[in-house]
């Protein structure tokens, strides 16, 4: 059964350009990805026309400066725009978010020169993005990757002491890549120094770079038709015009882009959950049993009250920490909280879903089952939510005791 348009959610939005921007997104969602969302879901294909909608429309850089052509919107808006293209499809929803997240980088550390030369492409030129932190062995402890990168005068490699300029060769492998093996362009963060966060910086690597090369995807639960694949780096040779920031700001760069991005991932969860709990209402209201709807029974009705209610909550609260982020007031606490009780509250309300259509479903032939797998993965991506609880339990108590 082909996925249901998404229901129009009630969005308060603080000006007309932005309430035409939802219309836009929404039109598009309607017309381009619904329709074929679950076949192709299904088939693991991803969308790569999509995204090039996507990015003629204006919808790749919204957060960021027009002067480079971004959008220029307040997060507040943005995170709104990805919720309704995740509501539609999941691997678009996050396909945009992670290629934000690809951009912060360039868009808020780079000079004035870097950001003139690439984000033009990158922000509205049909490029897509991929963002490469994490490795095999290092997942929630970013600080100990391994991918190394060192200075090379054409033939001597030189310490990260030395004078700036020339290339700098980086070899390493990353994993869980969304985008991995099809991205233009990777944030890559390797290690130029010591050991630890202060030893790492920030570098754009063209996707088509001598020696950058994929693996094969990972097969996952769900989330199919998005590709999440190891990156390896054989002696990719990059020059110093494409370092970001300065030597060893790469892991602060990281953070940063993170505490952004979590509010990306919140912000889908809750198109995820909006999706089921349509799904589980329109069902209800469909589905007779003893004489009248389902939706009639009481144990039921309350089921889907409980689903709309923590839906909302989460959209309030991704919405409180968006607006302090606009406001240029600190955030990570709120963003931690946000994505973790968007991404547990889509774990939830999908899982319900499945409950409120039975058998049905358990089956692909409704979406309910492909909410629920992609739900999970919104719990782990961008750091767990047990991170998320450290994150939290930081602020309010410090750092823990060594």
């Amino acid at each position: 059964m082909p996925d249901r348009a998404p229901q129009p959610v009630d969005r308060q939005l603080p000006t007309d350009e932005a309430r035409d921007l939802i219309s836009l997104v929404r039109d598009i969602a309607q017309r381009e990805i619904v329709p074929s969302a679950a076949e192709e879901e299904d088939a693991g294909r991803f969308p790569r026309e999509v995204f090039t909608l996507l990015s003629d429309s204006g919808l790749l850089g919204l957060p960021y400066d027009a002067e480079f052509g971004g959008g220029e919107q307040p997060y507040e808006v943005y995170l709104q725009v990805l919720e309704e293209l995740a509501a539609a499809r999941l691997t678009v929803g996050l396909g945009v978010s992670v290629h934000t997240l690809a951009s912060y980088a360039l868009a808020t550390y780079g000079t004035k020169e870097q950001q003139a030369e690439h984000l033009p492409a990158m922000l509205g030129g049909g490029l897509l993005g991929a963002y490469c932190l994490s490795e095999p062995a290092s997942g929630s402890d970013a600080a100990s990757l391994r991918t190394k990168a060192v200075r090379d005068d054409g033939g001597t490699a030189r310490s990260s002491e030395a004078e700036s300029g020339g290339d700098w060769v980086i070899t390493g492998t990353k994993a869980w890549i969304t985008h991995g093996g099809i991205a233009d362009f990777c944030t890559v963060m390797a290690r130029t120094g010591e050991d630890g966060p202060r030893g790492i910086t920030a570098f754009l690597v063209p996707g088509d770079a001598e020696g950058l090369s994929a693996a094969v995807p990972e097969k996952k639960m769900g989330l199919k038709g998005s590709p999440t694949a190891q990156v390896h780096l054989d002696g990719v040779r990059v020059p110093d015009a494409r370092r970001i920031g300065d030597e060893g700001q790469g892991f602060a760069i990281a953070l940063s882009a993170l505490e952004s991005g979590r509010l990306g991932i919140a912000a889908c969860a809750i198109g995820v959950a909006q999706a089921a709990l349509d799904e589980a209402v329109s069902y209800a209201a469909e589905r007779r049993q003893f004489g009248k709807p389902i939706a009639d029974f009481q144990g039921l009705r309350f089921m889907l009250a409980d689903m709309a209610t923590q839906i909302e909550a989460g959209r309030a609260l991704y919405l409180a920490a968006a607006r302090l982020r606009d406001a240029g007031l600190p955030f990570a606490k709120q963003a931690a909280m946000a994505k973790l009780h968007c991404t547990d509250t889509a774990m939830r309300v999908t899982t319900d879903a499945v409950q409120v259509l039975g058998g049905y479903g358990y089956t692909a032939d409704f979406p309910a089952e492909r909410y629920m797998r992609e739900a999970k993965v919104l719990q782990i991506v961008e750091g767990t939510n047990q991170i998320q609880r450290m994150v939290i339990a930081r602020h309010l108590a410090g750092p823990e005791e060594r």
